[in-house]
């Protein structure tokens, strides 16, 4: 046994002998305690087990809002309009910083029992106050005009965002022009760029709506002066100025050159500026809006290298952004007629499912119009139909529209001057011959020329201004 242990337990009986047991600490214990202050409070810290009960706060709300609904440890009303809501002052802290400031600043309300809330509807503060409580709120068509500028008021921003989700799904060419002007009034900015955004890719649609006729004079030249403006041929844009100055012509006859300015006249086609533009009595009636047709007829008279060297608002071709590019696969058999819809994302290199037709249908018509997809006749695994469905890719909706005059299935479909034709296909019995048109202005169908020859399975496109078929059987007898 060493010197250093033999003292050790000396000192250890010693001790025992005189009642005073403190034992001394060995010196192989103390080799091993010897950590300074932060290393041994790092390595307490790192033995301690910390527990976070994900549904406390959710119960604690929910007792609350008990405590509320029972009038229990409330310690103030809050009134709007007729209505009074008892609630807690810090549960109303809490979670709004308008009533945070409000109950902790120098205001009168910081003590009083009762507090008004104007500007806000009962209602609405109502739903808010139970939003504070609950976490939960709808947001619908009807309240969200009121939601929103209430949930502003009382900076509950997580009730803004979720007003203006609600209103970006809602985009319509019908209802972009006032979402966006409701956005810029309540200050929402990534709204208001995305139903301004929405209202330039979509314009040809917006055009032919109340909404586009009743914006002022410069929200019209803000539209159709902007680059991004998506539009198939300057015809549109055109053809808008002269629709928005119709409207009301008395009072809007003096805006017509200050409009024209911004309509691309050299980006026209020659026959279109000559049979439509120059006939058009209200560019006949102003001398500024002859002198930008005389424009855009000297730049087609112009050799194409010499027309790059002029360069004006007018000439610069508009460059908008593409909209997302996808394909649409509509019914089909499997092995009968069924109603699923898919899309693939060429972007994302991916199928989803969208929603169904509202009936089976193989063999049918499926074109592109007006921002909505038109599927048209075919076989529903009983008989050939005449109806059609047009699909809504905004709310992912189909709705079912004028149905033809003829059952087709097999048919050619294509669209020409903003009319859908139906081309020839197979009624049940025979190949038919006969071509409809429809018009979703109207929503009418009407018989068009008939082709020469019967066709199913035709094939039809548009060239030059034309509808073109191709058959690949034709069809006598029933099949």
């Amino acid at each position: 046994m060493s010197c250093i242990t033999s003292l050790w337990l000396e000192q250890l009986f010693q001790s025992y002998a005189s009642k005073s047991f403190t034992p001394p600490l060995s010196p192989a214990f103390i080799k091993q305690s010897s950590q300074s202050p932060d290393e041994a409070e790092d390595k307490e810290k790192d033995q301690r087990t910390v527990t976070v009960n994900p549904s406390h706060m959710g119960k604690a709300f929910k007792v609350m809002n008990e405590l509320r609904s029972k009038r229990l440890l409330c310690d103030v009303v809050i009134v709007a309009e007729a209505i009074e809501m008892e609630a807690h002052r810090v549960v109303l802290a809490a979670c709004s910083p308008y009533f945070c400031a409000m109950f902790t600043g120098d205001m009168t309300e910081r003590k009083a029992k009762k507090i008004e809330i104007k500007d806000v509807d009962g209602q609405t503060l109502s739903k808010l106050i139970d939003y504070i409580y609950t976490a939960e709120i709808e947001v619908t068509e009807e309240n969200v005009q009121v939601l929103l500028p209430a949930a502003s008021l009382l900076q509950l921003m997580d009730v803004r965002q979720n007003c203006c989700d609600f209103l970006q799904s809602q985009l319509h060419p019908t209802n972009c022009l006032g979402i966006r002007a409701f956005a810029d009034v309540h200050t929402c900015t990534e709204l208001l760029q995305q139903a301004n955004a929405y209202a330039e890719q979509h314009f040809p649609e917006v055009m032919l709506g109340e909404e586009f006729l009743n914006l002022s004079l410069d929200q019209v030249c803000s539209l159709i002066s902007s680059d991004k403006l998506t539009v198939s041929s300057e015809e549109k844009v055109f053809e808008a100025v002269i629709s928005w100055i119709n409207y009301e012509k008395e009072s809007r006859l003096e805006h017509m050159a200050e409009l024209m300015e911004h309509v691309r006249l050299p980006l026209l086609p020659r026959d279109y500026l000559v049979q439509t533009v120059e006939e058009e009595a209200l560019i006949k009636n102003n001398n500024t809006c002859k002198d930008f047709l005389i424009e855009a007829m000297k730049y087609h008279l112009l050799p194409l290298d010499q027309r790059q060297l002029i360069k004006n608002p007018r000439t610069k071709p508009r460059t908008p952004v593409s909209l997302p590019k996808v394909m649409i696969v509509v019914g089909g058999q499997a092995p009968k007629a069924i109603r699923s819809v898919e899309c693939y994302d060429f972007e994302e290199d991916r199928w989803e499912q969208v929603a169904e037709l509202p009936s089976r249908r193989c063999r049918a018509g499926v074109v592109f119009m007006a921002g909505n997809i038109y599927a048209v006749g075919g076989f529903n695994g009983s008989l050939r139909v005449r109806t059609v469905d047009v699909y809504d890719g905004v709310k992912d909706q189909w709705t079912s529209i004028a149905s033809m005059q003829e059952r087709r299935s097999t048919l050619g479909a294509a669209v020409l001057n903003e009319l859908l034709y139906a081309v020839g296909g197979f009624d049940g019995s025979t190949g038919l011959a006969s071509v409809e048109a429809y018009s979703y202005k109207t929503n009418e169908w009407f018989f068009v020329a008939p082709m020469n020859t019967r066709r199913s399975s035709v094939g039809v496109g548009v060239v030059e201004g034309k509808n073109n078929s191709s058959h690949f059987s034709h069809l006598n007898t029933a099949i």
